[in-house]
This record gives C-alpha cells, structure tokens and sequence, in this order.
C-alpha cells in the first residue's frame, strides 16, 4: 500500500495553529495512507502558549508528530505593532534553515516516503525549501477564498500601481472573487500600509501561484463565486475542505473552568433564541467610552445579552476588565440584571452552539463566521482588524448573510460606535423571521452537508488526498 509522510508548517498565531492542526485531524481520519508531522514556530511573545497547545494535542492525537524548532531572535517588537504582517513574514523567513534541517534530519531519514509540504498561509516563503528538496507543497489559507483571491489581486495591481492603496482617496476595486466592486473602506489596513505589511502580503500573493495546491477552509456553497473565478491558468488547483472548525473548543481548566460553567448555566436559564452573544476575538478590546456606549446599545435593545468584554490597555495586550462599575454607564449592571451577563473570558463554540443563542455580534474573523454560519446564528458586524474588514463587507453585501453594524471600523481610527447604531443592529439581528435568519439557516444546513459523504467538502478532500499520495518522493 502506497503512503506519505506530510509536514505541516503552521505560522505562530494562535488561531492558525488551531486550524491547521483541526485539518491534520481531518487528513488523517479520512486516509490512513497520511501520516503528519508538525513543525512548530514558537510565539515570539508567548511560547509557552503554542507548548500547551501543542502537548494537549499530542496527548490526544498520537498520530501527529510534533518538531519544535528552535527559538530565534524575533524582529524588534516595535515592528509588531506598526505592521504584524511584516513581523510575522520576517520571523517566519528566519526560520527557513532550520525548517529544512528539520526536514532532512527528522522527515526524509525515516521510511515513509515525502508527500510534501503545507505551509500556512503567512509561511509561504517556505514554499521555497519544498523547491529545494524537490517535494510538492500546498499552501493551507485560514482565510476565507473570497480574501485569497484579494491575494493573488495584490501582485497584479501592484504591478500596474507601484504602491499601496491610498485609504479614502482610492476608487472602489474590482477583485474577481467579491460579487461587488469593493471600497477602500472595506479593504484591511494592510493593503494601506507603508510599514512593510502592503509589500509583504504582495509577495505572498506572489508566492501562492509556486505551489502545487490551494487548500481553503471554506466550502463551495458559501464562496461559489469566489472559487468560479479562480479559473486562469497560473493559479494552482484549489482544495475546498472546510468548514474546518473545533466543534469541542477549548478545554477550560483553573479559574476558566468556574467561568465557563457559570456562563453555561445562566444560559440555560434563559429562553431559545433570546440572547444576543458579543465577542471580538482574543485580540478585540475597546476603551471605555466605547464599552460605555455597547452599554446604553444594549439596554435600549430591549434584548437579553452575553457581552464578553476586553479591555485596551497600553501595551495592546487586550485584558479581562475589572471594576466595570466604574466603566459602564452609572447603574447600567443594575438595571440589566437577570436579562445581561458580563464576562471576559467565553468558551465561543459552545456558547453558539446554545439553543438560547439567538444573534452574535462579531469581529467577523473567519473562524468565527464559520463557527457561526455551522450553528446557524446570524452575525451583526463589527470588523477591528487584520482582513476583517473584507469579510464583513462579503458577508453583508456579496452574500446576504449577515446584518450591518459596521463594515469600515479598525482599531486604533479614534471612531466611536454610537449607542443608536448599536441598538439599531442589534435589534435587526434578533428579529425572529428576518431574511438574513432565514438564509443562514439555509447556509448551516449547507455547511453539515458539506464535509460528510457526498459533501463538496468531503469530495474535494479526497481528490487532495490522492494527489498527495501519488505525488512523492
């Protein structure tokens, strides 16, 4: 029987890591041909958050190998916080030597034959190491294919501009995976950065048409246009797999554990479809006048609500907020009593998958719109950073499945949501027979449909996997 080894390699950021290591699990359920090894860039900030990760799944999952490579210098800090995406293409780059010892010493030395490399989306400069070892690799986007296709977009109106985009003063753009011509207020920050990130995600775009496969966490039916306009001939084969999410989510443990079954129980309590859910990611934190005016929304919403709020703090390392007597609105904790709940901390997958849980207001990261989209809980949008922008613009304007709150907003702009906007969306979300409720129904019963036998998702996988084992060395 033939077989294949593949090595992983994941960027450092938390969420990737998670995704990538959910479509390892994925591989190797669907075809015992795989086996996995991971390589393991360790966070530059907290590496001992990857390692914890890291040893819960290999506790749980002897079938991947983990390799941690070695710690390098990361780039100065100060470039983190002008341009992530530059920091992370730099701190990836540095690594490229010890990716391919890895590799030599670990991979090619055992008796499985090499099936080839995944590279994270943000690790694409690895794709040259799979040149140099003569292996095939595959980009893994965590991304949606609408944003993969803004990508490849980059190089080639680079080519035609020579710079980035110019904020407000730029015209709407044509990108052939979004339905509508896009506005400069919906693309992310970094197609206007001058710190390296625009230049950085333009030779990305490059990068990706040097491999031999695309694997998206997306399904057919959620981005068919997207994926139909991949049709010119230098973009390698594309490989819808997802949804790819962690249906389990993360094992709470310490004082986590208390809060997650206090969050559990409240919503127990509270009638289906009741409860509006707010939450921005491990990175989303507002300051107080803005969690002053989510306050007063929520309460003029009329709506139950579950608001995990964080807080900005100076060195933008977002915290669980304490005192919030003295943040919110005077009163507000009092008089939202037994309809609201506050916390930092929220276990995500299960609060969606909560029959109280009626709308989610969203930073609309990917993973969190599929999570969503799976559970069928519409989203209000509230993008804050990174390509959040565009998927908020593509769920509410190319695909109807999502209610506008904002589409523009980035941290850092100095803009104030207002309580009335809030208050707005909020109650549009929760409208019981809404159009937006009615089509993400739909789409979630899509979404199971898709990953299991006869699923685009399911079929797709396998082609992937054929490929991957024919092809080796």
């Amino acid at each position: 029987m033939k077989r294949a080894e593949l090595v992983f390699i994941p960027s450092p950021g938390m969420s990737h890591l998670v995704s990538t290591l959910e479509f390892a699990k994925r591989l190797l359920d669907r075809d015992d041909r795989l086996s996995i090894t991971v390589l393991v860039i360790n966070s530059p900030f907290a590496p001992a958050t990857n390692h914890s990760l890291v040893q819960s799944i290999a506790a749980s999952d002897t079938r991947v190998r983990f390799i941690h490579l070695p710690q390098v210098h990361p780039p100065p800090k100060e470039l983190f916080f002008v341009s992530v995406e530059k920091f992370v293409a730099d701190f990836v780059e540095s690594h490229k030597a010890h990716v391919k010892d890895a590799i030599i010493n670990h991979v090619l030395s055992a008796s499985l034959p090499l099936g080839g490399l995944v590279v994270d989306m943000f690790c694409a400069s690895m794709i040259d190491v799979a040149h140099e070892l003569g292996v095939r690799s595959y980009v893994f986007f965590t991304g949606n294919a609408a944003f993969f296709g803004f990508m490849l977009y980059l190089p080639t109106r680079h080519d035609q501009v020579g710079m980035e985009f110019r904020d407000q003063t730029d015209p709407e753009s044509v990108i052939p995976s979004y339905v509508n011509t896009v506005p400069p207020g919906a693309l992310p920050s970094l197609a206007f950065s001058k710190e390296g990130g625009y230049i950085s995600m333009v030779n990305h775009g490059r990068k990706f048409k040097e491999a031999d496969g695309i694997i998206i966490n997306t399904f057919y039916e959620l981005e068919s246009h997207a994926v139909s306009s991949f049709v010119e001939d230098e973009i390698p084969p594309v490989y819808t797999v997802g949804p790819m999410i962690d249906l389990k989510g993360k094992t709470p443990s310490g004082n986590d554990q208390a809060k997650h079954q206090e969050i559990m129980k409240w919503l127990d309590d509270q009638p289906p479809l009741s409860v509006v859910f707010l939450c921005f990611g491990s990175w989303g934190s507002f300051g107080e006048s803005q969690l002053k005016e989510i306050a007063l929304g929520l309460e003029q919403s009329g709506h139950r609500f579950l608001w995990s709020v964080r807080l900005a703090s100076k060195d933008d390392m977002p915290t669980d907020a304490q005192n919030l007597e003295e943040i919110l609105p005077p009163g507000f904790l009092e008089r939202t009593k037994g309809i609201g709940m506050i916390c930092g901390w929220a276990p995500q997958v299960e609060v969606l998958a909560h029959v109280a849980i009626g709308g989610f207001v969203s930073h609309c990261g990917w993973n969190s719109i599929l999570e969503s989209l799976w559970h069928g809980v519409p989203i209000a949008t509230w993008p804050i950073y990174a390509e959040q922008q565009t998927n908020a613009f593509q769920m509410v304007k190319d695909l109807g499945l999502a209610v506008e709150l904002k589409l523009d907003y980035r941290v850092g702009s100095g803009e104030l949501v207002m309580a009335e906007e809030i208050e707005k969306a909020v109650k549009s979300l929760m409208e019981a027979d809404s159009e937006v409720r009615k089509r993400v129904k739909e789409m979630s019963e899509k979404s199971r449909k898709a990953v299991i036998e006869g699923g685009s998702s399911y079929a797709s996988l396998g082609r992937l996997t054929e490929v991957m084992i024919a092809n080796n060395i």
